[in-house]
């Protein structure tokens, strides 16, 4: 037998088409992942806007244009004084921090003898007559020598105005004059950690806040209790008229809630719950939705679980909670992140129920509607107050991703 080999072109070709295929698989993936940065900034952006103007003073909040990050004007002590300083264009130096050393100097507004757009204000005890003359744009302009730091340049004096001398505070022999009025402010980036602590001592903004964490965590974990005993009898108990019952109680959901807000605010003034935490919390602790979940997720599990429990003696309540409560952890994290969103952003019901000078049962949602007209000319407060409301369902949300993905696939598996 002769062995064949492969001829040289072929591998060569072989080669460059591995070459090219890896080439498109990174150019492939790369512009997908572009695309993804590109469409994930976009939907961040405004949460990031939101979370910076939160650290803002109340001026640099209506700054135009705006800037992302929050800036404070810089300052400096001068002769035991506290003063603002200035980006300043320095003629040789370029642009230089300098603080305003006096005002209302008499000078002019001067151009360039061959281009009227660029000009310069500068003192007229620094410039000179030179007697003559020139035409700008059909408009006869006198023409003076002006001296611009070491340099001295003829000029055409467009007209009068007043600047501002500006001193370098480590140098005073380094100064400069500019308009005030368009004289670019020195700035540096830092936040104002202190807009939270004035949001929480405004209006009880904090008792606010704990009222909405007890309610939230009430309505959750006796939404929970509800929906997970409920679920159990409706999945695994045998009574006359269940699937009947479970019907109607289903049913119950395709009932819009502002048909139900007149009748159930009449049950809270009988009950004497009005202007209480209670009405916030015990009309939602019974939840059909929470039901049909839990329900539709224990009929999933096996009933040979059950029948051995039962073998070993267990009764209906222990293996509810030793067995059905163990397995259906991803329904039970989706429940109680839905109720959490749900109890936590809750607004019409409170409006209806809590009376608007009752301050002290207000909730988040309440406290942030108000907020409104106290901090009306500061807007970075009712930033510091909305990031102060999403953070905690942010973090939850975050945290409980994952029994989302995990209750969407194990949904699929029959």
């Amino acid at each position: 037998m002769t062995a064949t080999s492969t001829p040289p072109n072929v591998e060569e070709q072989a080669r460059r088409a591995h070459r090219a295929k890896i080439i498109r698989n990174i150019i492939g993936r790369g512009g997908a992942y572009a695309v993804l940065i590109g469409f994930a900034t976009a939907m961040l952006f405004p949460f990031l806007f939101m979370v910076a103007s939160a650290l803002k003073t109340p001026e640099d909040t209506f700054r135009y244009p705006p800037k992302i990050f929050p800036r404070t004007p810089a300052t400096a002590q001068v002769d035991g004084a506290d003063v603002e300083l200035y980006s300043v264009e320095v003629p040789g130096e370029g642009l230089t921090t300098l603080y305003l050393a006096e005002q209302g100097v008499q000078a002019g507004l001067f151009a360039q003898l061959d281009d009227v757009e660029t000009t310069v204000a500068w003192p007229l005890q620094l410039a000179s007559d030179t007697g003559q003359t020139t035409t700008l744009e059909g408009e006869t302009l006198p023409v003076y020598s002006v001296q611009l730091g070491t340099e001295t340049v003829d000029l055409a004096l467009v007209r009068n105005t007043a600047v501002g001398r500006f001193v370098a505070q480590d140098d005073p022999s380094v100064e400069t004059f500019a308009v005030v009025r368009t004289a670019e402010r020195a700035e540096s980036i830092d936040p104002q950690w202190q807009n939270f602590n004035e949001i929480i001592e405004l209006r009880d903004f904090d008792r606010s806040l704990t009222n909405t964490i007890l309610v939230t965590i009430l309505v959750v974990g006796g939404t929970l209790f509800t929906s997970i005993t409920g679920g159990y009898a409706f999945s695994r108990v045998r009574f006359a008229g269940r699937d009947k019952i479970f019907v109607a109680y289903i049913g119950s959901i395709m009932i819009p809630f502002v048909v139900l807000i007149i009748p159930l605010f009449r049950l809270m003034v009988s009950l004497g719950w009005v202007n209480t935490l209670g009405s916030l919390v015990w009309p939602f602790v019974f939840n059909a939705y929470g039901t049909f979940l839990m329900r539709q997720f224990f009929v999933s599990i096996p009933k040979d679980l059950e029948e051995a429990a039962f073998i070993d003696g267990a009764k209906r309540w222990k293996i509810l909670w030793t067995i059905f409560v163990p397995l259906s952890w991803p329904a039970i994290a989706t429940l109680a992140t839905f109720m959490f969103l749900y109890a936590w952003n809750s607004f019409i019901w409170p409006l209806v129920s809590i009376n608007g000078a009752n301050s002290e049962d207000f909730v988040l949602t309440i406290a942030l509607q108000t907020l409104g007209g106290q901090a009306g000319e500061g807007p970075n407060l009712i930033f510091a107050a909305i990031v102060l409301s999403v953070i905690i369902p942010f973090t939850v949300f975050v945290l409980a991703q994952r029994y989302f993905v995990e209750n969407v696939a194990t949904s699929g598996i029959k």
